[in-house]
């Protein structure tokens, strides 16, 4: 039965996917990778063709084109449940997130935890290389959800997580209601309102250093608005279409 796969959602990542990727298998002699490549103009997605050519813990899976950060990861999530994975990671592939660290990730799980994030803004996590202003909007913004959607979660907005594959399993991802960034806040906040154990450990956040960043203020924008509709639709028991599905599975998680 295999173990565990990093998911890797990619677009114009030419500068850092094979690092990445080698920094990934050095990390755990077992994991295996899925890289899910947006059609890349850049030519990502050959380079990942080449890796995986030689190397069967690598494997690549070729979208159409650029359709959402969420999209990518519910295709990713699908495929490993598929292909029987029993611990499904995400990670970016820019380099902000470090492979070194995904052996806590892992043990996480490896103890029972249904989700486990690896977080920025608790004793021993940081940042590197970001200024004062994306500090401020991303503590501002992890604040503004937290009080929204009665979360207990530091970072909800950390993009590198785990699940082990029961988890995923009961929950309908085809119902989520976002599809960009705050799909990660969503999802976070799925598993814990449904009582789910979720885990953090402090991370270092390293701000990539080649390509640009793919924040954008339209994605801050979304991810805000959605959170006031979901944290006033929860207040006023309209539990969002999204979240309705969880009521009869809390055992499960």
């Amino acid at each position: 039965m295999p173990g565990a796969v990093v998911v890797m959602p990619t677009y114009r990542e030419k500068d850092t996917i094979s690092a990445m990727i080698e920094r990934i298998l050095n990390a755990d002699a077992e994991v295996h990778i899925l890289v899910v490549d947006d059609n890349s103009p850049d030519g990502t997605g050959e380079i990942v063709d080449a890796i995986a050519a030689t190397n069967p813990r690598v494997n690549i899976m070729h979208r159409p084109g650029k359709n959402g950060l969420g999209t990518a990861y519910v295709a990713g999530f699908g495929w490993a449940l598929e292909h029987g994975y029993e611990q499904i990671i995400e990670m970016d592939a820019d380099g902000s997130h470090q492979p070194e660290e995904l052996p806590r990730l892992l043990k996480l799980l490896d103890d029972g935890a249904n989700l486990g994030i690896g977080a920025r803004w608790i004793p021993g996590g940081k940042t590197e290389n970001w200024p004062w202003y994306r500090k401020l909007i991303s503590r501002s913004g992890t604040t503004y959800a937290r009080i929204m959607l009665s979360s207990k979660l530091h970072d909800i907005t950390s993009g590198y997580r785990g699940f082990s594959a029961e988890t995923l399993r009961n929950l309908d991802l085809s119902r989520l209601d976002s599809a960009g960034y705050c799909f990660q806040i969503e999802l976070a906040w799925l598993v814990e309102r449904s009582g789910g154990d979720v885990k953090e450990f402090p991370i270092t956040f390293v701000e990539r250093l080649e390509g640009q960043s793919k924040m954008t203020s339209g994605i801050v924008i979304e991810a805000l608005a959605k959170v006031t509709s979901w944290g006033f639709a929860s207040r006023l028991g309209r539990i969002p279409k999204s979240q309705a599905l969880t009521a009869h599975k809390d055992a499960t998680l």
